[in-house]
């Protein structure tokens, strides 16, 4: 029943934008912290970004910081990433993820709770 359906991937130019989203469905939408991985092909899985709805807090990695905003839209229990300026080392699969939101919340794939199946963000030079 639970589910985290990933939408908006696509082939984008080097220095333009692209926004990913992330519907979700079976949960308790307040009650989790819900952002993105990425993963190159040959690389493992790299956190990207997450959103507490109830709190307010966000949290980007370094190599997207200032070119990525993520939200969240509790009325559609969806959460997006906007991202801007983009580079060709931002072409990966991105996956949506949720993990039950905590005071300290770390961004690892081994904690998740809930994974999306992914879409695939191209970014031609």
């Amino acid at each position: 029943e639970v589910q985290l359906v990933e939408s908006g991937g696509g082939l984008v130019q080097a220095g333009g934008s692209l926004r990913v989203s992330c519907a979700a469905s079976g949960f308790t939408f307040d009650d989790y912290a819900i952002g993105w991985f990425r993963q190159a092909p040959g690389k493992g899985r790299e956190g990207v970004s997450w959103v507490s709805s109830s709190s307010g807090r966000t949290w980007y990695t370094d190599s997207v910081k200032g070119r990525f905003t993520i939200s969240s839209d509790n009325a559609k229990n969806t959460v997006y990433l906007q991202m801007n300026s983009l580079k060709s080392e931002d072409t990966a699969v991105y996956y949506c993820a949720a993990v039950e939101d905590r005071p300290v919340l770390l961004w690892d794939p081994k904690g998740i709770d809930y994974w999306g199946k992914g879409t695939l963000v191209t970014v031609s030079s």
